[in-house]
């Protein structure tokens, strides 16, 4: 199997919060056969409760794109392995939480199994997630709706509030280049 490019939502409301985005980050791009290209900024959202209940707490989120070989199943294990050895309670997936991430796309692949969706089955109605997918890839194609990333996202209907942090509080991941010159924040 080749390099593939996958994108990883990634998210926190408990805790430290920016501690832990970073500390996903750069857990990441540890991984063998495994390349960061580019992180998103971070952004500020309010939880969104369509799948569980995750508190009061507003979200740090962002996206992170990859080039890896490390095969769908085996990435989907490592990232619940980051999220528990960052102390996400297991038990309670649904709620508050120190750190989640998500498999948005891997490459073109489409998987639908009882422990593992590709694309995330909820991403195309979430704006804390598309909002910095589009920063990255705004020309990315959903490979089931068949639409781009910024289609998608012009045509959203989630009124929860997404707010890009400014400044951005770490910029040693590489390319922004959406935010480059912005300085208020993204509805």
């Amino acid at each position: 199997m080749g390099r593939e490019t996958v994108f990883i939502g990634f998210g926190s409301n408990l805790g430290d919060r920016l501690d832990f985005c970073d500390r996903a980050v750069t857990l990441l791009s540890l991984l063998p056969n495994t390349r960061v290209i580019a992180v998103s900024s971070l952004y500020e959202t309010e939880p969104v409760a369509d799948a569980g209940n995750p508190g009061s707490g507003w979200f740090l989120n962002g996206v992170v794109r990859l080039e890896t070989e490390v095969i769908p199943e085996r990435l989907l294990e490592v990232c619940r392995d980051m999220e528990q050895a960052l102390g996400r309670d297991q038990e309670r997936r649904e709620g508050p939480r120190t750190l989640d991430l998500d498999i948005l796309f891997y490459g073109t692949r489409v998987i639908d199994r009882s422990n593992l969706a590709i694309p995330h089955p909820r991403l195309h109605l979430r704006r804390f997630v598309l909002t910095p997918m589009a920063e990255l890839d705004p020309d990315w194609r959903h490979p089931v709706f068949n639409r781009t990333v910024r289609e998608l996202l012009d045509h959203l209907a989630d009124p929860a509030e997404v707010r890009r942090l400014n400044p951005q509080p770490n910029p040693r991941y590489g390319s922004r280049p959406a935010c480059s010159g912005r300085s208020s924040a993204t509805p």
